[in-house]
C-alpha cells in the first residue's frame, strides 16, 4: 500500500503519524527518510500520541535511541544523524532493540546501512515550497 500527501502544518503532520499508528500497529521497523527539519519527529510525535504517550517527544539526536512502553508495547525513536560509522550501532546492543513485539521508528536509516534490518515501512518527506510531500510504502 502506498500513501501519498502534501502537508502544510506540523498539525497535519502529526495526524499523518497518527494515521501511519493506526496502520503500522504490527509493523516493526518503519524508516524516516528527510533533510533536517522535513518533519520526521512531528510525525514521530504524532505516532506515539496516537498510541497514548503523554508529554514531550524529543529527537534523540544525542542519545541515538528513545524508548517508549505505551499499551504493553515497547516503542524505540531513533536518530542517527550523529552517527560517524554504523559498527557504531554494535556499541549500544542495537540487535536487542528489533523483535516481533516492538516498533522501530528510525531517522536517518542510511546511517545504519548493515546493521539495522530492513524496513517493513519507508516514509520519505520531502521539503516542497509550498509545505512538504510526503511518500509512505507500507
Amino acid at each position: 500500500m502506498k500513501i501519498e500527501r502534501e502537508i502544510k502544518t506540523a498539525d497535519e503532520m502529526m495526524a499523518l503519524g497518527a494515521e501511519l499508528a493506526g496502520q503500522c500497529a504490527d509493523k516493526c521497523v518503519i524508516y524516516l527518510k528527510g533533510d533536517l527539519g522535513a518533519g520526521k519527529t512531528t510525525l514521530v510525535r504524532g505516532f506515539l500520541m496516537a498510541l497514548g504517550h503523554k508529554g514531550k517527544v524529543k529527537s534523540p539526536t544525542y542519545t541515538l535511541v528513545e524508548p517508549y512502553n505505551l499499551n504493553g508495547k515497547q516503542i524505540y525513536h531513533f536518530d542517527l544523524y550523529r552517527l560517524n560509522s554504523p559498527d557504531e550501532l554494535e556499541y549500544i546492543g542495537v540487535r536487542d532493540y528489533f523483535s516481533a513485539t516492538s516498533i522501530s521508528l528510525i531517522e536517518w536509516p542510511e546511517r545504519g546501512k548493515g546493521m539495522l534490518p530492513e524496513a517493513d515501512v519507508i516514509c520519505k518527506i520531502e521539503v516542497v515550497p509550498r509545505g512538504r510531500h510526503v511518500q509512505v510504502e507500507i
